[in-house]
């Protein structure tokens, strides 16, 4: 049997997540044949390019396969980190020159709705959000199509404060870390039907969704594949800095002035 034979890479948090993945081939959803998928995911911090590639072959001696044999490469195309994420662009685009293969760029938000779903068949409306820093939310909102056998995009990848998420008006699942981050700061965590912080960038749901893309046709040639960013800036400058610490004391002082005035009114 013709087998298709995927590579996802995904080194957008601090975890270098690599997956082999050898299916049946054949049109989406015509297979009841699962996939076999070799796996290294390991925390390595911000050193996840050392350890990419001694990964990568690792998983093809392991499965017995070359490089050769595969028919694109997947990668995490973001939002995350601005370093991983081009970690795993590099490495994709330049295993796809050398080899003559389409590259499969996946949202590490999709990728957590993904997981979500593998996690839990009902979890079909999923809000995905991750922590982005700087008090903010990288999010996005998918509904998952049975008739298509793909999710839907209702809301692209957002970067937004935790108060300005906009919330499905059915029941759905919030996946990936802001719930952790934020805590009650974050509506949707009280909103939701079920919350699961371990539906996160991944490359074995990353994977899954990758094949559905490449049997569809939805793969770029190497030179297209990029990171999606987008947040345009990984820092505040620093009079962005001066100027947040001198209004977070202002407001300090307000609030003392007023607890002030209370205690002597009383």
């Amino acid at each position: 049997m013709t087998q298709t034979v995927l590579l996802a890479l995904d080194t957008s948090t601090e975890f270098c997540s690599v997956a082999l993945l050898s299916a049946a081939a054949g049109a989406p959803g015509h297979s009841s044949a699962q996939p076999h998928i070799w796996l290294r995911h390991e925390q390595t911090g911000a050193v996840s390019s050392t350890r990419l590639l001694p990964a990568i072959r690792e998983l093809f001696d392991e499965a017995g396969l070359k490089l050769a044999d595969c028919h694109a490469i997947a990668f995490g195309s973001g939002p995350g980190s601005f370093t991983g994420l081009r970690t795993a662009t590099g490495v994709a685009q330049g295993l796809a020159f050398g080899l003559n293969l389409p590259v499969v760029p996946i949202s590490t938000l999709l990728a957590c709705a993904e997981s979500a779903r593998l996690r839990d068949p009902s979890a079909t409306r999923v809000l995905a959000a991750l922590d982005a820093r700087m008090d903010e939310i990288y999010w996005a909102d998918y509904a998952w199509d049975d008739a298509q056998g793909e999710w839907r995009t209702l809301q692209a990848a957002s970067l937004d404060t935790p108060d300005r998420l906009v919330l499905p008006d059915v029941p759905f699942t919030l996946a990936g870390n802001a719930a952790a981050a934020f805590g009650a700061r974050l509506p949707a965590v009280a909103a939701a039907r079920t919350v699961d912080g371990e539906a996160l960038p991944h490359a074995v749901p990353l994977a899954h969704a990758a094949l559905r893309a490449l049997r569809a046709g939805r793969t770029v040639p190497a030179d297209q594949a990029a990171p999606e960013y987008v947040r345009d800036k990984v820092a505040q400058t620093t009079a962005e800095r001066v100027a947040d610490k001198a209004a977070k004391a202002g407001q300090a002082a307000r609030l003392a002035h007023e607890a002030r005035q209370g205690e002597a009114g009383q």
